[in-house]
């Protein structure tokens, strides 16, 4: 019987936000279950927490691990978050 390989397809494992506008000297970054957000004005980082949030409750709704959620899937969500 052949091994199942777990690894047969792209997936998803998590995001990475960057804030390019962050000129007052201030170093941002915050984790998450699912992000990892760096950079960005406090109005730029505060946007991508919250995108990340809705991210990760829309997520839940969904009842699924992230690594079980197809490329397509993560995405779409991801720009229902973005609204």
């Amino acid at each position: 019987m052949a091994e199942r390989d777990d690894r047969s397809g792209p997936k998803v494992v998590g995001f990475l936000g960057v804030g390019l506008d962050g000129d007052d000297g201030h170093e941002r970054l915050t984790r998450s279950e699912h992000f990892t957000l760096v950079g960005g004005s406090a109005e730029t980082h505060e946007r991508l927490q919250d995108i990340a949030i809705r991210f990760g409750e829309a997520l839940k709704r969904k009842g699924k691990p992230l690594q079980e959620t197809s490329p397509e899937e993560a995405i779409g969500l991801l720009r229902d978050a973005l609204e």
